[in-house]
């Protein structure tokens, strides 16, 4: 697990309001964020059709028309 250094920002009410983290340790946490994210759409689109050269180029086609 990954250990997090943080410091509390509190407000007058003595209630915390945000954290302060070392930049290397946000990289990470970033970084495992996107890996996840990644891995979620991999998997979710092993379970979308997977189309054949000739489908694949006409699909492709038919999303440069929409954006015209």
């Amino acid at each position: 697990m990954l250990q997090i250094s943080k410091k509390l920002i509190i407000d007058e009410n003595q209630k915390p309001v945000a954290v302060i983290i070392p930049i290397e340790e946000f990289k990470k946490i970033e970084q495992i964020l996107e890996d996840y994210g990644l891995a979620k759409l991999i998997e979710e689109s092993e379970k979308e059709e997977i189309l054949n050269y000739e489908e694949a180029i006409e699909f492709y086609k038919s999303l440069k028309d929409v954006g015209n």
